[in-house]
């Protein structure tokens, strides 16, 4: 199984992910997390911020996901996935593993959190040498998934009860599929 956790920045997905890959371990579930942060240093460094690169960067996470589900571990990737039609064609490339969920959270409440300093940087005023010109949500569209398979809201919920929620989404996935 494949989870492809989208939302925007700072909206919790690594910490979704890292939470939950903590919580499974008790469960006896095996979960890996592709975090596109950490793939950008490596796999990913030559790739941009452009749409084809983005598209790009989530077809690679995408790879090593799969290759995490086909050892059986449930391969969470943690990354904005900013474009539908992208998230769309790679749930279409392995239509019995990956699941959508959407980190939810208002660009307001991220604007408070800014926990990487990004929002400050993309309201600068446009000339400032600083200015973050192509933040997903502020410069670059993020498309909000229609129907994603889970809903979390982060604003509304702790991290316990929102890494509750999916772990609980995973292990009926996996009743569900027999594995």
């Amino acid at each position: 199984m494949i989870i492809q956790l989208c939302g925007l920045s700072g909206a919790g997905k690594t910490t979704l992910a890292l939470a939950v890959k903590a919580l499974a371990k008790k469960q006896g579930v095996q979960v890996a997390v592709i975090d596109g942060d950490q793939y950008r240093s490596s796999l990913c460094k030559d790739l941009g911020f452009s749409k084809e690169d983005r598209c790009e960067n989530l077809r690679r996470l995408t790879k090593v996901a799969a290759e995490h589900s086909h050892e059986g571990e449930v391969a969470i990737i943690s990354a904005i996935h900013p474009y539908r039609e992208a998230r769309i064609q790679l749930k279409q490339l392995y239509p019995e593993q990956i699941k959508t969920v959407f980190v939810d959270c208002p660009l307001k409440v991220l604007i408070q959190r800014d926990t990487k300093g990004l929002y400050k940087r993309a309201l600068l005023p446009d000339g400032d040498p600083d200015k973050l010109s192509n933040l997903t949500g502020v410069g670059d569209p993020f498309e909000v998934p229609l129907q994603p398979d889970l809903h979390l809201h982060t604003d509304q919920h702790s991290v316990k009860e929102s890494s509750e929620k999916l772990l609980n989404f995973i292990l009926q996935q996996k009743a569900l599929n027999g594995k």
